[in-house]
C-alpha cells in the first residue's frame, strides 16, 4: 500500500502528555507568560497546548519525546522548590537531546550545603555534581572550567561544611597576585587590604555560608586565613581546607610549591580557567602543566567543566562558546602557519 506524503507525516507525528498535578506546579513549569513553553516549542519545533493541569506537545516523534522529557525535568525542578530560569531550561533541553534527562532528578536531590539564611545549595549541572563528588572523595582536586561554572563557589561551600563538621581546623584561601594592571606593591594598605580585591569572590561566598558576624569572628581568630600564593612557601598546611583560586595564573614553580605544602588531615581544591591566564608572554601556566602531569594519580582528581556547566546568565554561555570558537580558529591558523614555514625551510634546504 502506498501512502501520500501527508499520510506519512501524520504517522511520524506524536503527541506527548505531561500532567503537572496541580495549577501551582503548572504555573512554575510554564513560566511567566508561558515563556518556558514558548522556548521549548521553538527549540524543538513542536506544537503545544494546555488542558487543565496537563501540557500536550505534538510534533515529530523524536522531538515530541524529547519535549516530554524536558517537561518532566522542569517538573522535577519545580517539585524540588528550585527556580526555573532560561539557563536551566536550555540545560534540560540539552540533556534530553543526549538521552540524559533522568540526571536532573539526581542533581536536585543532593544538598551540598546550607547557607546562614537556611537556603539549600545544590548542584545545577551534571558536571558540577561530578566535581563536588570528586572533591569529597579525593585529597586534591582540580576544578578547571570557564567563568560561571561555580567551581570556586562550590569549593568554598564544601570548605565551610568541612569546618562546621570539624573535619578541618581552618580554611586557607590563596590566589596568585597576578592581574592585568596594578601589582600588590602599588596598592595602599597592609597585606590584608592589598589581597582583598583579589579574593573578593571567596569572601562573598564565605559570608553567605557563615553569616557576616560569624565570618568576621573566624577571620579575627585566624580560622579563615587569606594570603597570596607566594606566602605559602616554606609552610606545611595541616588539618586545613585549602583553596587555590585563579590557579591559571600560577607558574609551574608556584604550583609545585603549593601542592607540596599539603599536610596531614588537609584537603586541597585548585580552581582555574585555562583560557584566562594573565601570566606574562612566554610563561607557562602551572595549572595547565599540573592537569596533564598529575592526571591518574590516586587520591587526586581532575574535573574539566565546560560551557554546559555555566550557571550564570545564558549570555555567559554564548560568550564562552564564542571565545572557545575563536581560540580553536587561532590555534588552527598558528598550526597551518608553522606547517607552511616548515615546508618553506625544507624547500630552501634542498
Amino acid at each position: 500500500m502506498c501512502l501520500s506524503s501527508a499520510q506519512e507525516d501524520k504517522l511520524t507525528r506524536k503527541t506527548v502528555t505531561v500532567d503537572t498535578g496541580s495549577l501551582e506546579k503548572l504555573q512554575k513549569v510554564l513560566g511567566v507568560f508561558d515563556e518556558n513553553l514558548v522556548l521549548i516549542t521553538r527549540e524543538l519545533n513542536v506544537v503545544s497546548r494546555v488542558d487543565g493541569t496537563q501540557i500536550l506537545l505534538e510534533g515529530e516523534e523524536e522531538a515530541a519525546a524529547v519535549g516530554g522529557q524536558v517537561l518532566e525535568s522542569l517538573l522535577t525542578i519545580a517539585e524540588a522548590g528550585e527556580n526555573i530560569d532560561k539557563s536551566s531550561l536550555l540545560y534540560c533541553i540539552e540533556l534530553a537531546k543526549d538521552g540524559r534527562a533522568q540526571d536532573i532528578g539526581g542533581i536536585m536531590k543532593d544538598v551540598i550545603a546550607v547557607t546562614s539564611r537556611g537556603k539549600a545549595v545544590k548542584c545545577k549541572t551534571v558536571g558540577q555534581r561530578e566535581y563536588v563528588s570528586a572533591v569529597k572523595k579525593n585529597t586534591v582536586t582540580f576544578g578547571v572550567g570557564p567563568a560561571g561554572t561555580g567551581k570556586t563557589y562550590l569549593a568554598v561551600c564544601l570548605a565551610a561544611v568541612a569546618y562546621k563538621s570539624k573535619q578541618v581546623e581552618k580554611i586557607i584561601l590563596t590566589r596568585p597576585a597576578v592581574e592585568a594592571g596594578e601589582k600588590l606593591g602599588f596598592l595602599p594598605g597592609d597585606l590584608q587590604t592589598k589581597v582583598d580585591p583579589y579574593l573578593r569572590p571567596l569572601y562573598d561566598a564565605l559570608q553567605e555560608m557563615f553569616g557576616l558576624e560569624a565570618y568576621n569572628k573566624l577571620m579575627e581568630k585566624g580560622v579563615i586565613e587569606v594570603a597570596p600564593l607566594a606566602y605559602m612557601r616554606g609552610r606545611t598546611l595541616s588539618n586545613a581546607y585549602i583553596i587555590l583560586d585563579e590557579a591559571q595564573n600560577a607558574t609551574r614553580e608556584q604550583m609545585k610549591m603549593f601542592l607540596t605544602r599539603l599536610g596531614e588531615g588537609s584537603k586541597m581544591v585548585v580552581t582555574g580557567d585555562l583560557t584566562q591566564t594573565d601570566l606574562p608572554e612566554g610563561k607557562t601556566s602551572g595549572l595547565m602543566q599540573a592537569v596533564t602531569l598529575l592526571k591518574g594519580i590516586d587520591d587526586l582528581a581532575v574535573c574539566m567543566l565546560t560551557e554546559r556547566d555555566v550557571v550564570r546568565h545564558p549570555l555567559v554561555t554564548a560568550i564562552v562558546k564564542a571565545y572557545d570558537k575563536d581560540a580553536a580558529k587561532r590555534d588552527k591558523g598558528e598550526k597551518n602557519e608553522r606547517k607552511n614555514k616548515s615546508e618553506k625551510n625544507q624547500k630552501k634546504d634542498k
